[in-house]
């Protein structure tokens, strides 16, 4: 499963169930208190998001998500506990104060309703993949050449705005097949969000693929509910501290596989 997939949840249902939670919510709350009570901060993560979260050899669930979870906890001195989380469920588990916080949330003025918004701390963008030995640096460059693409996504929507006339867009019906005609030479670029792409950047060492540019960017911010002011201070200068003392970048190099651009943290 992917970021695209995620963002593009019913945001009808999520504004249905969450403003119902949002309105059940104590004018006074103070979910930092009651974190440090318990001992433990409650995260709500998908299970199955590589290169973000995902079940290692072990049976743990490792990735960017991860390492930036485990440092807000250790930050805040409690236990980290993740809880598996669907992009249907996610807003209301965290309205229900069954999680205190949410990774890998996209911003909307629709999600703003009825949550708020930490500090952008994961880059999200669709970006052109291609041989290292192809130069292409800009959407001019796409002229004339073949680009596998995910038919009816962000991405498909994205390049087809970006891309000259003259360039052969290859629709596939699922991110396997794009993967496949790249690495196979049936296309000379791919056009994918950065978490698919990172899985090519790290498998195909022959291949020496490489991101050129970014169609689109929109980073994950990490999501709580409102009026937890306490709450996002705390959060907010554990990102900046990871972002300070190059924690983030290392978990970019390590996950993303490539070094992280700050300017990529912007909405």
């Amino acid at each position: 499963m992917t970021m695209t997939i995620h963002r593009k949840s019913s945001i009808a249902a999520v504004l249905l169930v969450g403003l119902a939670g949002f309105a059940t919510q104590a004018a006074n709350a103070d979910a930092l208190v009651d974190i440090t009570k318990a001992g433990t901060i409650n995260v709500g993560v998908f299970a199955d998001f590589p290169p973000f979260s995902s079940a290692s050899a072990d049976m743990s669930l490792k990735g960017y998500d991860m390492d930036v979870a485990q440092y807000i906890a250790d930050t805040l001195k409690v236990k980290l506990n993740t809880v598996a989380v669907t992009g249907q469920n996610r807003i209301p588990y965290l309205n229900d104060h069954r999680v205190d916080i949410l990774m890998s949330v996209g911003y909307s003025k629709e999600r703003e309703q009825v949550i708020d918004f930490a500090a952008a701390y994961a880059p999200y963008y669709i970006a052109v993949i291609g041989p290292a030995a192809m130069p292409v640096k800009g959407k001019e460059d796409l002229a004339g050449k073949s680009i596998a693409v995910n038919r009816g996504t962000l991405e498909d929507t994205s390049l087809t705005e970006a891309a000259p006339a003259s360039a052969d867009i290859k629709r596939f019906d699922n991110y396997n097949s794009v993967i496949q005609a790249f690495i196979s030479g049936q296309t000379q670029l791919m056009v994918v969000g950065n978490d698919v792409g990172a899985q090519v950047l790290a498998k195909q060492d022959a291949l020496k693929p490489e991101q050129k540019f970014q169609l689109l960017t929109s980073p994950s911010h990490i999501g709580l509910n409102k009026h937890e002011d306490a709450l996002k201070k705390a959060v907010n200068d554990a990102i900046a501290k990871m972002l300070a003392d190059g924690k983030l970048d290392e978990s970019s190099k390590a996950w993303l596989k490539t070094p992280l651009n700050p300017d990529n943290l912007k909405d």
